[in-house]
Formats: structure tokens, C-alpha cells, sequence
């Protein structure tokens, strides 16, 4: 045994008490664990169980659709794609974005039905989306979840949640609550508005065709740090097709018409950035703004490759909105930190549930 380890006693010495430093740093360690753990509790929904937490909205989504592990609990039925965003330069005025610099940068996408039901029947009128992922030459990235909707139909989440379920059919009749949602748009005058902008704009005849919309206002900021309100949305290059309303036996008929439109050519849409104004508002989904604001037309999305989410890693993307680079910031709009939060929620389940096969299959998108 070392002399150093005994004292004059040869007993051992005694163990060093610790210090107030160290107790301080042990009680805010615990304090920021205790703080952690609220913070879990509360998005579970554990600690407000009436709040609309974004774990009770995807609940909800759950419950009016079903369980289908491993599928977005909201736009389930989808398909990959892959292409490239070609820069024209005149972004540049508006956003130091790295995007925005002539040029071309790769992306990947998903156009997709809105509602939790992979496997639902394709129908004219169901809203579809597409999805577009940016690769920046220096690891940044831009994501961008678009619906072909001129405008949301509510300003807050909370007003969602409500026509969510105000809007979807009754479990035991198929019916919906007409009397409710009647008194909904009486209470929400902007809601009936933008029912009304969406009725002006009618559906076109598939993905391939249509125009998708972002819906939230951004502001981006140039490299003199002028900051500017905006919103975009994609305008295709295909010609617009009327909307077909006749039944059809086939269940997936847009995909597979989508399918057969890529086997003839890339398929491609601009990036139109609409200029906000003063006095526009940036906090109101629902709200258009004037028809007489400045459309600068920024550069082309080409979409070339389609395949299917059984073999695509995009099927593991999450399309946040607020995945931003430097040069695009968030407005004030309410429903962006909510859609965030919310499909950060359903990415979180469904990564930890068993992959089902996609309705539209690998063998469907091959033939």
C-alpha cells in the first residue's frame, strides 16, 4: 500500500465532502432534468389534457382515420420523386439564399392525397400536396409541404382542430354535422371567405397539372438585410386539364395517371414568389393577398424520376416547414410552429412503427 493513501495513523483519510460549487451544479442539473421532463409530459398531452397539444392533433388524425402504423398520420397515401430546382437569379433581389443563386440544385419530392387513409381511393376532389425537399451545396436545406389550395381555411390551429372534426363524417351515420359546420362559418367569417377563393379555383385533372400553393407567409431577407413578406407557389408547365368528376374503377387513377405522364418526360412547374406589401397579412392563412401584388418568377422545379415510397428514403422525410436556409425566415403565422411540431409528432410514431407496403407499389410504378 502507498504511504501516501494512510496517514500518520496508518488509517484511511476521509473522503472529501462535496462542495457548495458541486451541490449548485447537481441541484441545476436536476432542475433541468425536472424541466425536460415537463416539457415531454406537456407534448404527450399528460400535464393539459384539454390543450391541443400536438400529440392530441395527431390523436385526432388517428382517430378519424384509424391505425395504419408507419404511414403520415395526415397525407398517408403518396409517392417519390426526384429531380432538380434551376435558379434563374431574380430571387436574389429578395433572399441571400443560397438557393436563389443561378443555378441548379437537386431535390426530392412527394405528391400525395391529404387524410391519414394510405390505401383510400383516389377522388377528384381530394386535396393532394407536393412536397419538396432543397439540397444545398453547403448542407443546408430548404423544405417546402404544399397543397393545391389557394389559401388554408382557418388562421389557427386551434380553429383546424374544430373543422377537422367538424368537417369529417360521423362513424356511425357517414354523415356530416351540417348544423355545425354551419354554425362554425358563421363564427369564422374569414373561414367562409376562403371556402369561397377555393371554389373559384377548380381542381385540375391530376398532380401532374396543377398548381400547389404554400399558403403561409415567410419573409426573406437579402444580403443587405432588407426583410421582405412573402409567399410562393408553383405554376406547371403542363397544360391545365378540367377536373374529371366521372367515376372511375380504378383506385389509384391520379397516381397512375402521374405515372404514365412521367413515362413521357420530366414533368416541370415555376417557383412564383408573390411580394408582400405593407399591411398584408402574414398571420392569416386564410386571408389572399391582393391579386395586383408582384409575381417574380424565380426559377423551375423538373421532376424526373417517380418511385415508390416502398423503396424511396423520402418515404422517411419530414417535410418541416420551418426547415429554412439562411435567407428565408418564419412569419408570424401561427399554424408554421404548429404544422412543425405536428409533423415532427407523426415522424416520431411512425419511425417507430413496421413499414406497410404503399398502395402505390414498387410493380404499379415499374410497369
Amino acid at each position: 500500500m502507498n504511504g501516501s493513501e494512510l496517514n500518520q495513523d496508518s488509517k484511511p483519510l476521509p473522503a472529501r465532502l462535496p462542495s457548495a460549487a458541486l451541490f449548485a451544479r447537481l441541484a441545476s442539473i436536476g432542475l433541468l432534468l425536472a424541466v425536460l421532463a415537463a416539457l415531454f409530459l406537456y407534448a404527450g398531452g399528460w400535464l393539459t389534457p384539454h390543450a391541443l397539444t400536438p400529440a392530441a392533433l395527431i390523436n385526432t388524425f388517428e382517430s378519424l382515420n384509424g391505425a395504419h402504423p408507419g404511414f403520415r398520420r395526415n397525407h398517408a397515401k403518396g409517392v417519390c420523386v426526384t429531380g432538380y430546382f434551376e435558379s434563374n437569379g431574380a430571387g436574389q433581389a429578395l433572399s441571400k439564399a443560397q438557393v436563389f443563386r443561378a443555378g441548379r440544385v437537386p431535390i426530392v419530392g412527394r405528391f400525395a392525397l391529404a387524410g391519414g387513409q394510405p390505401y383510400a381511393a383516389d377522388t377528384p376532389k381530394t386535396v393532394r400536396s407536393l412536397a419538396i425537399l432543397f439540397k444545398l451545396p453547403d448542407g443546408e436545406e430548404w423544405r417546402t409541404a404544399m397543397i393545391n389550395l389557394p389559401v388554408f381555411v382557418v388562421n389557427t390551429p386551434q380553429d383546424f382542430h374544430e373543422f377537422l372534426v367538424l368537417t369529417s363524417p360521423d362513424p356511425q351515420t357517414g354523415k356530416v354535422d351540417t348544423a355545425g359546420v354551419g354554425a362554425f362559418l358563421a363564427k369564422h367569417p374569414e373561414t367562409a371567405a376562403a371556402l369561397k377563393e377555393i371554389g373559384s379555383h377548380p381542381f385540375s385533372s391530376g398532380f401532374g397539372d396543377s398548381p400547389y400553393y404554400a399558403l403561409n407567409a415567410f419573409r426573406f431577407v437579402n444580403a443587405s438585410g432588407d426583410r421582405t413578406s412573402v409567399r410562393w407557389w408553383v405554376k406547371p408547365d403542363q397544360a391545365v386539364g378540367a377536373g374529371d368528376s366521372a367515376a372511375t374503377s380504378d383506385k389509384n387513377y391520379l397516381f397512375d395517371g402521374l405515372i404514365a405522364q412521367m413515362r413521357s418526360g420530366p414533368l416541370r412547374w415555376h417557383v412564383i414568389v408573390t411580394v408582400g406589401q405593407p399591411g398584408d397579412p402574414t398571420a392569416q392563412a386564410a386571408s389572399a393577398w391582393p391579386a395586383d401584388r408582384q409575381q417574380i418568377d424565380v426559377g423551375t422545379i423538373t421532376i424526373d424520376t417517380i418511385e415508390s415510397e416502398d423503396t424511396s428514403a423520402t418515404r422517411d422525410i419530414n417535410f418541416d416547414p420551418l426547415v429554412l436556409p439562411d435567407g428565408i425566415s418564419p412569419s408570424d403565422d401561427p399554424l408554421l410552429s404548429a404544422r412543425s411540431a405536428a409533423y415532427s409528432q407523426s415522424f416520431t410514431r411512425r419511425e417507430g412503427e413496421h413499414k406497410s407496403p404503399s398502395a402505390v407499389s414498387t410493380a404499379e410504378v415499374e410497369k
